[in-house]
């Protein structure tokens, strides 16, 4: 059948992962919170995901890193995961809504376009439309209600996109470790300094967390991270870029509906329209990179040997 050799199962299964997996993670977040403190629930998380999948790959073999990959990989784990991740965690634990946290990182592909302008890449008209769009609805976030009842959960949340978006950029410049060993070096640095984090803060446990904390716990750390995340690193080699973070706006409204259904979560006027105004900016944005490039017709030549350091790749 056509179709299916299109869209073999792995790839289906990859988006359905980023999609409605990711986007289920706000609100396991939001019902984890309740029972743990939010920096010691993601800094578990994490040391437990990243030592399964450093264990894992060392026994199929593949190679530790170096001293140099271990400083690279654990830079980019602290700004995505203690950054990102705990500023969302943190956020959630003072009140802000799943759905209106993952609107919030919704913004990372603005924000990633201007980190990448101080790494030399030009951006085009469209692309500077996107970003004016999704600066114009992150005020109209900040609007809303529910931000405005929780200013330090608002400025966590951006800081959390900016940090993300900061550390995707810099990791193409960093000599990180191969395939998913560079994840599982991230998660690993970055739940220490989570849990170091916790720790210096004053976090601690009231009581043994409920049924629901521990299935919130394994949750996140097996779906979330490890299944998730994988995914996406098996999309950016299969799929255009443009497909491949189609989760920042598929997320979203996976996160509000199941807000909605679930946990009674309520979403007004303001935070609604902005949906609308950043979602239409991260589509613009994204716009470029789905037209395919013009491949113009090559005259047949007779080949001849090129010197590998001449080829472009």
């Amino acid at each position: 059948m056509p179709g299916l050799r299109r869209f073999p199962l792995p790839l289906i299964a990859a988006f359905f992962a980023l999609y409605v997996i990711w986007g289920s993670t706000y609100l396991v977040i939001r019902i984890g919170v309740e029972s743990w403190p939010p920096l010691l629930l993601a800094g578990i998380r994490f040391v437990i995901a990243g030592t399964l999948m450093y264990g894992f790959l060392r026994w199929r073999g593949a190679p530790a890193p170096t001293w140099a990959q271990w400083k690279a990989a654990g830079i980019i784990g602290v700004l995505l995961l203690a950054g990102g991740n705990g500023g969302v965690s943190v956020a959630e634990h003072m009140g802000v809504a799943s759905g209106v946290a993952a609107l919030a990182v919704a913004t990372v592909p603005l924000f990633t376009l201007l980190f990448g302008y101080f790494w030399g890449a030009r951006n085009t008209r469209l692309e500077w439309a996107g970003i004016v769009l999704g600066l114009i609805g992150i005020a109209m976030l900040n609007l809303g209600s529910n931000l405005q009842s929780s200013p330090l959960g608002a400025t966590l949340l951006i800081l959390a996109a900016a940090c993300w978006a900061f550390g995707s950029v810099w990791s193409k410049h960093l000599p990180l470790p191969q395939g998913a060993m560079a994840s599982a070096v991230e998660m690993l640095v970055g739940g220490v300094v989570l849990l170091i984090g916790s720790a210096v803060s004053g976090e601690h446990l009231d009581k043994v967390p409920p049924i629901e904390g521990w299935i919130a716990l394994a949750y996140l750390t097996i779906f979330g991270s490890i299944i998730a995340f994988n995914a996406y690193m098996y999309l950016l080699k299969h799929v255009r870029p443009a497909a491949a973070t189609s989760y920042a706006y598929v997320n979203p409204a996976v996160a509000v509906l199941l807000g909605i259904v679930f946990v009674g979560e309520t979403i007004g006027i303001a935070e609604a329209l902005a949906m609308l105004v950043i979602i239409s900016a991260v589509v613009l944005i994204g716009l470029p990179q789905w037209r395919r490039p013009v491949v113009p017709p090559v005259a047949k030549v007779v080949p001849t040997a090129v010197p590998t350091e001449s080829r472009v790749n």
